[in-house]
């Protein structure tokens, strides 16, 4: 009888990317995380020493995938700076969002998290300065600008009221490109 595949590391930490997105931090359980992926629990013990540094990798994770991985991504592409913010935007996808979102509730109960957030934060933060800076002289509108930018990328999902012919989306759409335009 052949041995049976292990349950890959990376299927484990995206069924818990996906759990903690769902509910927090608290649904990363490794017996639902094994129902789900149709598993036993023994596998998990193979790549992870527990619960703890599932969660630790999972913020790993998050960082990689919803800073690093864009950013390096927007570098490569190249093109000129609101292109770049733009790109930024359209890479932060839906599903990168729900789990930055999660990730954002669990650092309002846990402080190592909230370091990390700030930092991260801090690092997107950075980029939208450098990008708005060369193209604005004024640093207090760099400032504005990136500020409110990173507030509307984060807030979206969040915005309820309606756009009298256009969806939230287009709404969306429309403040970033306002954002976005040359300063006088």
């Amino acid at each position: 009888m052949p041995p049976t595949a292990r349950t890959p590391r990376s299927h484990w930490i995206q069924a818990g990317l996906e759990a903690l997105s769902r509910g927090g931090p608290d649904a990363v359980r490794v017996e639902a995380l094994a129902a789900e992926l149709g598993v036993t629990k023994g596998g998990f013990y193979g790549y992870f020493a527990g619960r703890p540094a599932l969660l630790d990798e999972l913020l790993d994770e998050w960082e990689l995938r919803c800073t690093r991985n864009i950013l390096d991504q927007v570098e490569s592409e190249g093109g000129g700076p609101a292109d770049r913010i733009r790109r930024a935007g359209e890479l932060f996808a839906d599903d990168l969002h729900r789990v930055d979102l999660a990730v954002r509730e669990w650092a309002r109960h846990d402080p190592s998290v909230a370091t990390r957030l700030r930092r991260i934060d801090n690092a997107r933060m950075e980029f939208l300065r450098a990008m708005f800076g060369s193209f604005i002289a004024d640093p207090d509108e760099v400032e504005a600008r990136s500020t409110l930018v990173f507030t509307l990328a984060i807030g979206r999902h969040f915005i309820a009221a309606d756009h009298p012919g256009r969806t939230t989306r287009e709404a969306v759409r429309l403040a970033g490109e306002l954002l976005l335009r040359p300063g006088p």
